[in-house]
Formats: C-alpha cells, structure tokens, sequence
C-alpha cells in the first residue's frame, strides 16, 4: 500500500481532503479505496455550482467491479472538477492523492474539516478492515 500523505484529511468512506493554498479543498478517493474498486472505467464527475453538504453523495465512480459514491467531506460549493477523468478515469488508480482528484470544494465551514480522520487515523482504519 502507498503512503499516506500526512497533509490530508479522510472520511472513513475513503475520500480525501487537502485544503489548497487558497483555501480551497480538492477532493479524491484514497489509493486504498481505488485498489478495492479495481480498474476504474467511468467517473460522474459533479456540476461546477452546485451545492454541497459534508457527507452526501456528489459523484460516482464506476469500475469493472462496482460503482460506488463518492461523498464531500465538506459543505459548499463545487468550483472544479477534473475534466481529464472524462477521459482517463484510470487517472484514480494511476495516482490517486494526485493527479487524480475529482473535485473542488469552495467550503462553507472549514470547521467540519476538524470532524474528518488524519492519516494515522485512516491508516489504521484501513489495517481494521483488512483483517
């Protein structure tokens, strides 16, 4: 399994929050999360504009195996998302907590970020689940 960048913060379905230098918080799945998913084929990718709220479903990725939602870890507002995963939704398997992020959220309480898991936190979570 990769590393886990110290920098991020997670929900325990596997999403990834990194708060930009501008504030901003780009979203992802975790590489643990794409390794179960398997190859992925297909991602539903948010409207730029629309409001969310921290733990509601706001896209979906789709693998040969599965779809599954991929849910906010903060309320707000969806200003990007990653148009290249239209095209190479194998982004997310290649590099998850980089190149391959889906979504950017304008955050109506950074304060919610405190309420998700950090790192170590996660790491131990995902060791739980695979025993």
């Amino acid at each position: 399994m990769s590393e886990i960048p110290g920098d991020l913060k997670f929900l325990k379905s596997h999403e990834w929050a990194r708060v930009e230098d501008d504030g901003l918080v780009r979203v992802g799945i975790s590489d643990h999360a794409q390794g179960q998913l398997g190859d992925l084929v297909y991602v539903e990718l948010p409207e730029i504009g629309a409001s969310v709220q921290a733990g509601h479903g706001v896209a979906v990725v789709e693998s040969v195996k599965a779809a599954s939602d991929i849910y906010s870890p903060v309320s707000g507002e969806i200003v990007a998302v990653n148009e290249n995963l239209n095209d190479k939704p194998e982004t997310i398997n290649e590099d998850a907590f980089g190149d391959g992020w889906i979504f950017l959220v304008r955050a109506s309480d950074r304060g919610e970020l405190n309420e998700l898991l950090d790192a170590d936190a996660y790491a131990e979570l995902v060791e739980n689940e695979d025993h």
